[in-house]
């Protein structure tokens, strides 16, 4: 069963938070990091992504560039940008975007339930990306980035979320993307005792973003273990700083495809290739959004086509059903000799938050193509990680992203 618990958060002063609430520090290069932190002082960035407080051209790994984040974390306790709770809390963490909210709680899970596999992932991580988390973490001694988990909903946590919420939040405030943050603190220990306890009946927790930022603070944990032979498994590293939200809350949108190498083929080619699979339907100039599950969008020398998977292609298995498989399976691997495409130079992917205009000027600039995506649902997140499985790369894309900064867990 899931072991939740909760911490003393490090969090900003109540006048500080839309100041340092950052975006997670892998949605910006460097270039942008450095230009936000020269505009917003306080930027959570100054800490997540301490290049931007060093020379022009200091590499982001750099072993000064983890020093300077401890020592600004450091200064910014010092300095009361940020305070510690007195005693452990929970906290509810609310994001609202175009009407709709998403409520989470805000907890630390344990580095064990990761390992024994009660935290159940859908993705591979890279070891060279995981490696800036693992040393960022460690130089701080903290967690600085929540991991996103999602559980199937449990009604009797909603409703003592919903008490909490009565009262008047710590924070509520609109980023400069239009969302709206709320945050809560529950220490009365009567809701602390219910709220572990219901998590202790979950059989299972899932990783829906951050499979980076957990993993590093798993094996940060463990090498923390080694130096510690006398450890009791209840001190702080041994649990990492989690956002848990349940899954009929959220909303995956589409994780679409810019295919930059044709490998030689013309556009009429490549559908004479690709057509004893899929029905193709030209839709003309205007952007085709797929309606429904088995339906692409194609995007090629300005025109835009319908393409919909033939019966013959369609599966009960809980990997190869995705749209992404179905693509990856059937166009992307056999037709354009993409095998893995987090690797492969000849395609990128941009968020369906950015529209398909970004994928149509994306497709032109590069002489390519561009697939629109169905939005992969909650349910086959759910359906493949209960499996044991994982997803093809980059088959999920969640919106609004959790801010960094509102929460740090010190160990």
């Amino acid at each position: 069963m899931s072991i939740i618990r909760p911490f003393r958060a490090v969090r900003p002063a109540s006048e500080l938070a839309s100041s340092i609430a950052a975006l997670p520090y892998d949605v910006y290069s460097s270039s942008e990091a450095r230009k936000i932190v020269q505009a917003e002082p306080l930027s959570f960035l100054r800490i997540d992504r301490a290049e931007t407080l060093l020379p022009e051209g200091t590499s982001c790994d750099a072993p000064e560039v983890y020093t300077a984040a401890r020592q600004t974390l450091e200064q910014m306790i010092r300095d009361g940008a940020f305070l510690q709770d007195p005693t452990d809390c929970y906290y509810i963490y609310a994001l609202t975007m175009d009407g709709r909210t998403q409520t989470g709680l805000v907890g630390c899970a344990s580095i064990d339930d990761y390992r024994n596999g009660v935290i159940l992932k859908h993705e591979n991580t890279l070891a060279a990306k995981e490696q800036d988390r693992i040393r960022h973490v460690d130089a701080c001694s903290a967690q600085t980035g929540p991991i996103f988990l999602t559980y199937r909903p449990i009604e009797r946590l909603r409703q003592l979320i919903t008490e909490v919420q009565a009262d008047r939040p710590l924070y509520d405030f609109h980023s400069s993307d239009g969302i709206r943050h709320q945050v809560w603190k529950i220490s009365s220990p009567e809701y602390i005792e219910n709220i572990s306890h219901l998590f202790a009946l979950t059989p299972h927790l899932y990783i829906a973003d951050g499979h980076h930022r957990a993993a590093s603070a798993v094996k940060v944990g463990l090498a923390r273990r080694a130096k510690d032979p006398g450890f009791s498994g209840t001190e702080e590293y041994n649990f990492f700083l989690s956002v848990l939200f349940p899954s009929d809350e959220l909303r995956i949108f589409d994780y679409n495809r810019v295919i930059t190498d044709m490998k030689g083929y013309t556009f009429e080619e490549f559908l004479d290739k690709i057509k004893d699979g899929f029905e193709i339907t030209e839709n003309g100039p205007a952007a085709y959004r797929p309606k429904r599950k088995g339906e692409f969008g194609l995007y090629g020398s300005g025109t835009w086509y319908r393409l919909t998977a033939k019966p013959a292609l369609r599966s009960d298995d809980p990997v190869h059903s995705l749209d992404v498989s179905v693509l990856q399976d059937h166009i992307l691997a056999p037709v354009l000799g993409i095998a893995d495409p987090k690797t492969d130079p000849g395609i990128r992917f941009i968020g369906g938050i950015r529209g398909t205009g970004a994928l149509q000027e994306a497709a032109d600039a590069a002489g390519g193509i561009a697939f629109a995506m169905y939005p992969t649902s909650m349910e086959e997140l759910l359906r493949v990680a209960d499996s044991g499985r994982l997803m093809p790369p980059k088959s999920t894309w969640f919106e609004p992203k959790l801010r960094s900064g509102l929460f740090i867990h010190r160990f």
